[in-house]
């Protein structure tokens, strides 16, 4: 997924991935009255497809459209399926002469993809999404277990097009039908009415979007009986936690499970920017094994180890251990342990001895990528350590970039802005948004009322205590620095819900980064883990 530079403020570094560029509102006003007006989008689009996935030969529909969602629930009770106010309503009674001075909609775009002839009270449904806050879902939809995959083997910037895009026989269309929903203010969707921006830019207000849209495509499909699981990325982690919770307590739809990639809940943990929270420690402590893996894979350890999942183990034992025992006595450590935990660090990270005490022992994320492989005068990656680029400016403390969100860019969009006109017949006329242009406007991180800091454990927590039956799967990757695997599985096991629910929650991490995907083996996994994950759910809800 792709990824901007560093902010320097703690909120702008928590907001993870795919922000747009400041644009101000009114210059980007200027440009939108000099060009021609963009053709409405089409409701719906159906072409059909074939695949050989999971050792089955699937016949399948391709459904390409937008679904239109008020800002309130009361509003959008008020909408019909085309999206405009039901007629004698009082939305529609008040409907103001212009549309920029009328209550404020979403059109999201979405890509479904469904087997043909199956039964829909048999047939489990699966809502995928990125996250940002601010992405599309281009990533998972042509990354991951789709019905086609962009090629992106190895970890180097790839050749520029043509790319190569193939028939995905990891997708996941062998267990589920799948929905692609790209979030509000992206893709093919557009935001309407008076300050959208402020109706669906922020944590709560896009969770609620979501649970609507989700709403309304189970009703315009008549799937309110399938086995239903949500699918989120990075933020889109975030964005699970609070969507379960309000559909499962809100819209009375419970899910049967909650596939989580890349996650991250607390916003406290974020390794991009501990530095502006200082005595708050945690984030050096559950970022250090993925630096380990990460020192382990370029070869930048002291003595290598053999196998990456012993040494991590070990590592994450000195992290919760001594480490972890080392930061909390901050300037009252003695001269000898922080000696001796700089010495282990450098064991562990390949980062030099006097550089970790320079930094007494905290290290963020972006000294990391600048630093471990400095002296080839590389940058490494941030989504995928795996990854390497030349460093911008060999001088500077942080990397300035990501090299592998650099590598990969270019084909995902490519690959999908000619798919979806050329084989969905979708989208003539329009452009296709991969990121939010946020103008002026920003990200709201108040949830909840609290806004100080984002932590989200408590909603996944709240809809597994009022459905203890929802089984939640968690997925990384060991060379992901974005939302490290071991901040992960530190949030799962502190989510306040009493002990016998811990057993619905498993884990699986692999050898790739953030976008577990681009790495084919990982792909493999994934695709495996995910169907067992929703076969046993679905069966579970069948006894």
């Amino acid at each position: 997924m792709r990824f901007t530079g560093r902010a320097s403020l703690l909120l702008f570094s928590a907001m993870l991935l795919c922000s747009a560029s400041n644009l101000r509102a009114d210059d980007n006003k200027k440009k939108d009255d000099a060009k021609p007006a963009e053709k409405p989008a089409a409701t719906e689009v159906t072409t059909q497809g074939a695949i050989d996935a999971g050792g089955q030969h699937i016949l399948y529909n391709a459904i390409a459209g937008t679904i239109t969602v008020g800002a309130t629930d009361v509003q959008d009770a008020q909408l019909g399926m085309d999206g405009k106010a039901e007629p004698g309503s009082q939305l529609g009674l008040n409907e103001p002469k212009e549309l920029k001075d009328a209550p404020p909609t979403a059109r999201m775009s979405y890509f479904a993809y469904f087997m043909r002839d199956a039964k829909a009270e048999s047939r489990p449904i699966t809502f995928f999404y990125n996250g940002g806050p601010g992405a599309s879902t281009v990533w998972l939809h042509m990354g991951s277990l789709g019905p086609k995959h962009v090629v992106t083997s190895g970890d180097q910037h790839l050749p520029a097009a043509p790319y190569r895009m193939v028939d995905n026989a990891d997708s996941l269309l062998d267990v589920s039908d799948l929905v692609f929903i790209d979030m509000p203010g992206t893709g093919f969707g557009r935001l309407l009415g008076k300050d959208p921006e402020k109706a669906f830019w922020g944590v709560d207000e896009d969770a609620n979007a979501f649970a609507r849209f989700i709403a309304r495509f189970i009703t315009k499909y008549g799937r309110w009986n399938s086995p239903k699981y949500i699918f989120g990325e990075s933020y889109g982690t975030t964005r699970s936690a609070v969507l379960a919770d309000v559909l499962e307590n809100n819209k009375s739809i419970d899910l049967n499970g909650v596939i989580l990639l890349s996650q991250i809940f607390n916003f406290t943990t974020d390794i991009d920017g501990p530095q502006g929270n200082p005595g708050v420690d945690l984030p050096y402590v559950l970022a250090l094994p993925t630096y380990a893996a990460t020192a382990w894979y370029h070869k930048k350890l002291s003595q290598q180890a053999p196998a990456l999942e012993p040494f991590l183990k070990e590592v994450e034992e000195f992290a919760m251990g001594p480490y972890s025992h080392a930061l909390a006595l901050g300037t009252d450590i003695s001269a000898e342990e922080k000696q001796s935990t700089a010495e282990k660090l450098h064991n562990y990270t390949g980062l030099p001895t006097t550089y970790i005490l320079k930094a007494n022992l905290r290290v963020n994320g972006g000294e990391f990528e600048k630093t471990l492989q400095d002296d080839q005068d590389l940058t490494t990656g941030r989504l995928d350590t795996r990854y390497s680029g030349p460093s911008i400016d060999p001088l500077s403390q942080f990397a300035d970039y990501d090299p592998q969100s650099s590598a990969i860019s270019s084909a995902y969009v490519s690959i999908f802005n000619d798919y979806v006109r050329k084989d969905l017949k979708y989208g003539d006329g329009q452009t296709y948004l991969p990121e939010a242009l946020f103008g002026s406007a920003q990200w709201t991180m108040v949830h909840r009322g609290n806004p100080i800091s984002l932590n989200v454990a408590v909603d996944l927590a709240e809809a597994m205590k009022t459905n203890p039956r929802l089984k939640v799967m968690v997925n990384g990757g060991y060379y992901d620095l974005a939302t490290p695997f071991f901040a992960a599985m530190y949030e799962q096991k502190h989510l306040p819900i009493p002990q016998s629910l811990a057993k619905n929650i498993e884990f699986s991490w692999y050898e790739s980064g953030h976008m577990v995907y681009v790495h084919d083996e990982s792909l493999k996994q994934l695709h495996d883990r995910v169907a067992s994950f929703i076969t046993r759910t679905q069966s579970d809800s069948e006894k």
